[in-house]
């Protein structure tokens, strides 16, 4: 394990940001180097943790988790992951971290604890090939109420994998969730997960039969990709990002129907926040982040990253925001930066 805290504990940065409205007090913000190829992220208060997942460099073989500390974003450790990872989810209770294996189809397991291996299961085998494109694993998210843990297989025609939270036997795919199904979120307590996708639907799922209950269009004209959803379970309301036009979604869930969109730039991430009555969005393409009224849909802020601002998570007392900010890069001009982990305190 190599340990970069002293390295990165130098490069801390102040990032610049600007207010869109008339907000009294502006966040706090800095940044931190951390790695290559960040994706997901996810805050443990049991831990007092920040779990990060870094797919490293494209030609690399294998990825890596990284524990950072959550007040200075100092790297405390790494676990190593055979796996490439891109999601990450923590179960209820925090002593398991499941990670998203997106390039083999496949889920880990992890103890938090101790950084063991618990179990690995691969959920499409299929080897690539000009004509089959096997479903890759994105958003993962653990249902304490039922022992279970949904897993969205994104392709032309999605699946979503129910498993077992513990032992990441499959339990059930529940087939036709649509075009490049990767938004997910949980309402225990109703019995529901919604899931989003690229033919502009939300897919309504009743978590006690693995049954479809309700696919709706939500009538936004042109090209879609609805890419994540974050829930409002006291104001009954889902907020949708959509990659590919500006505007994020918002969907009452008492009848599943849009009641309109929030005027931001495309987005990718959507958070919200129930004890400030926030939402958060990040818009890659502009490299910002908004901070939202969750019920007057008004911009408060808008904080700008150091590169290209990707996933977001929330400490549990709700004033901390946590972002990952990928650098540019490409194919044929990787990044030569690491990309970094952005700290807002609200």
């Amino acid at each position: 394990m190599v340990n970069r805290q002293t390295l990165l504990g130098s490069l801390l940065l102040s990032v610049a940001f600007f207010s869109a409205g008339s907000f009294a007090e502006q966040a706090k913000v800095s940044a931190q180097p951390v790695g290559k190829g960040l994706y997901e992220l996810a805050y443990s208060a049991r831990d007092n943790a920040l779990w990060v997942a870094g797919s490293g460099a494209r030609d690399q073989l294998g990825g890596v988790v990284y524990h950072l500390d959550p007040q200075t974003l100092a790297v405390k450790g790494t676990l190593d992951n055979a796996h490439k990872p891109f999601g990450v989810a923590l179960s209820p209770d925090g002593r398991l971290l499941y990670l998203g294996n997106s390039r083999e189809g496949a889920v880990t397991a992890i103890d938090t604890a101790s950084g063991r291996q618990l179990a690995y299961q691969v959920l499409d085998d299929r080897q690539r090939s000009e004509t089959v494109k096997p479903l890759q694993v994105r958003e993962l998210i653990a249902d304490g109420s039922n022992g279970r843990l949904y897993v969205p297989g994104v392709g032309a025609d999605s699946v979503l994998w129910v498993l077992d939270a513990h032992t990441l036997k499959l339990l059930n795919t529940i087939k036709g969730t649509g075009k490049i199904a990767t938004g997910l979120a949980l309402d225990s307590k109703n019995h529901r997960l919604y899931l989003s996708n690229g033919d502009g639907e939300l897919v309504v799922i009743d978590t006690s039969t693995d049954k479809i209950i309700k696919r709706v269009n939500l009538g936004v004209a042109g090209d879609n990709a609805l890419l994540n959803i974050t829930l409002d379970q006291a104001g009954q309301k889902l907020f949708i990002s959509n990659y590919k036009q500006a505007g994020v979604l918002v969907v009452d869930t008492r009848n599943d129907k849009l009641v309109t969109r929030i005027a931001v730039p495309a987005s990718l991430a959507v958070l919200f926040n129930p004890q400030r009555q926030q939402l958060y969005v990040t818009h890659r393409q502009a490299g910002t982040v908004s901070i939202i009224d969750a019920n007057s849909y008004k911009v408060e802020q808008t904080v700008t990253a150091p590169g290209l601002p990707n996933s977001l998570a929330l400490s549990a007392d709700g004033n901390t925001l946590y972002v990952t900010v990928k650098q540019p890069s490409s194919r044929d001009k990787p990044a030569t930066a690491d990309d970094q982990v952005m700290r807002i305190s609200l």
